[in-house]
Order: C-alpha cells, then sequence, then structure tokens
C-alpha cells in the first residue's frame, strides 16, 4: 500500500511539474468612478453614487497552439453589501477557426452587444431618462455561449450566440447571428438577427447599422425591428448619431433615435442626447444631457435628465 502511495504522489507530483511549465501570464487592472445623475420632474433622491472594479485575467497558451483566457471582475457598487462577482468568462481562442467564449456571468449575446452602435461621446440618447422604453434588444447574462470569427475573408467578422433554456425563468433557449463588414477604410457595416426568448412572449429581431469615420467626425445610421408573439406589440427603432474628436483627448456628439409602437393607441418615443468626453491620463470626464418625449409611448410624458462622471483606471 505504501509503494502504491508513493507511486501516485510520484505521478501527481510529475503531472504538477508539467502543468506548471506552460507559459501563463496573469494581470490585474482596475477602475473606480463617482458619478451624479439628476431628472426633471422625478425625484431621484440622492443622486451621487460610485462604482469600483477590479479585473483579473490569466492566459495561456495550450500544446496544440490554441489560447486559453480566463477573465474574472469583481465589482462593488453603492447598495451592494459585498462585493460581487460581475463577469466570469473563459475564451478559448482558436486562430482561423475563430473564438469561443463561455459566459458564466455577465454575457452579452450578438443582438444585445449591438442594441445602439451610433457614434456617442457617452450614453445613447435614449438612456438616462427613466421609464423610457427599451430599444429591441437580444439576451444577455449567464452560463451562455458566444462565439467569433473574423479570418474566413479580409474585413468580415462573424459572431454567433445561444443562450440555454433556464427552466427557472426562461423556457425556451436564444440564439442570434451576425455579420459586419471593415473591409473598407473608415466604414463599417453590420447586421444581425435572431431570437430573444427570455420575455414572456418571444421576440424575432433584425438590426442593421453602418457608420462611417471621416477625420475627426463619425456618423452612424441603425434600424432595427422587433416581431412580438404578443399581438400589436411590435416595435421599430431607428436611431443617427454623429461624433467629432475636437482633439485627441475631447469628443462631443449628438444622437437622436425614435421608437415607432405597432400599438397605434401610442406616440413614437423621440430621443434627443448631447454628450461629452475629456481623458486626462488615466482619468476621464463624461456628461450626458437626454431629453425623451412621448416616454414609453405616453403623449403627455416628456423629460429630460442628465449624467455627471468622473472614472479613473489604474
Amino acid at each position: 500500500m505504501n509503494n502504491l502511495k508513493k507511486v501516485g504522489l510520484t505521478a501527481l507530483a510529475g503531472a504538477l511539474v508539467s502543468f506548471s511549465a506552460n507559459a501563463v501570464e496573469m494581470s490585474v487592472s482596475g477602475g473606480a468612478s463617482i458619478g451624479f445623475t439628476g431628472e426633471e420632474k422625478v425625484n431621484t433622491g440622492n443622486g451621487w453614487s460610485m462604482s469600483d472594479g477590479l479585473t483579473f485575467t490569466g492566459s495561456g497558451e495550450m500544446d496544440n497552439g490554441w489560447n486559453v483566457t480566463v477573465t474574472q471582475i469583481i465589482d462593488s457598487s453603492d447598495g451592494v453589501a459585498n462585493t460581487i462577482m460581475d463577469t466570469r468568462t473563459m475564451s478559448i481562442d482558436m486562430g482561423d477557426s475563430g473564438t469561443l467564449t463561455f459566459s458564466g456571468t455577465g454575457g452579452s449575446s450578438v443582438l444585445n452587444a449591438i442594441d445602439d452602435v451610433t457614434p456617442t461621446a457617452y450614453e445613447e440618447s435614449w438612456d438616462i431618462v427613466s421609464s423610457a422604453s427599451a430599444i429591441p434588444a437580444g439576451v444577455g447574462g449567464d452560463d451562455m455561449f458566444h462565439y467569433s470569427n473574423s479570418s474566413l475573408m479580409d474585413g468580415v467578422k462573424i459572431s454567433a450566440a445561444y443562450v440555454p433554456s433556464n427552466l427557472g425563468t426562461v423556457v425556451e433557449s436564444s440564439m442570434d447571428y451576425g455579420v459586419e463588414y471593415t473591409g473598407i477604410d473608415g466604414l463599417t457595416i453590420g447586421a444581425a438577427t435572431g431570437e430573444n426568448n427570455a420575455a414572456a412572449a418571444s421576440l424575432d429581431i433584425t438590426n442593421m447599422y453602418v457608420k462611417y469615420a471621416m477625420d475627426a467626425f463619425t456618423v452612424g445610421y441603425q434600424t432595427s425591428e422587433s416581431d412580438s408573439e404578443t399581438a400589436d406589440a411590435d416595435k421599430d427603432f431607428t436611431a443617427m448619431g454623429i461624433s467629432y474628436a475636437v482633439s485627441e483627448a475631447t469628443s462631443v456628439s449628438v444622437n437622436t433615435s425614435t421608437i415607432d409602437y405597432e400599438n397605434s393607441s401610442l406616440s413614437d418615443q423621440d430621443s434627443t442626447g448631447i454628450s461629452v468626453s475629456h481623458v486626462m491620463g488615466s482619468m476621464t470626464i463624461k456628461a450626458a444631457h437626454n431629453t425623451v418625449d412621448n416616454i414609453a409611448g405616453s403623449a403627455s410624458a416628456d423629460r429630460s435628465a442628465y449624467d455627471l462622471s468622473l472614472a479613473f483606471a489604474f
């Protein structure tokens, strides 16, 4: 029995030595921010808040040349008694075969990641104002897969995501797919389609966008539509934006968007936003002021809000 133990320990030690010989890179980065928000006609209480986070990353190359990267973000924000694991991902870079990512927490589907990609210095035009209708988007969350590949054709990137069902909350799984073209200098064109089955009524969503950067200006246009299983509940979304780099450190932008409801009793929700950002080394100052008319389709609900942020990266 003692000899068997010695053999087992020797084999285990050899395995550990073999594993430790592989090159593994570890890094830690972080950031913290303090912000202030306010909104007309709404009692927001104390508008001050802060957030902070630490990002731990470990990566290493396998014997077959694949690279595996594990990322964990510990995030703490106001109102949370203890630190929480904000994001946990494991990515396998398979070279020309693409990259497969599994997100334990904090994942995003293809459609969810491109809900509004019009150029902005800070926030999207429909954000900040409370109770404004959410734009058509995919599923994000925990325990999901994401695949991307930029090696099939120059300037072309394909993506796909799969969110498994969860009998506790989501009975049916969701899938979406996307393609993006950047083969012409300054031009970005993208499209995606898929399902969002996280809601009580499933949604079929399509999304298309185009952006063009020329010197200090970047302009963008986006349109998406959501077809719901619920009668008279479809939404069409359009957005436009233009950003201008005043200098290498300062950018400003103007954005607009509209949500058109299939329900004829609802008015179009129109949003306008102005944003600015300024970078000074590891410190970034950002501000946004947004106005939303006909909030969630209500013709009597018009409101504006603003957001200020001071962030540090380290």
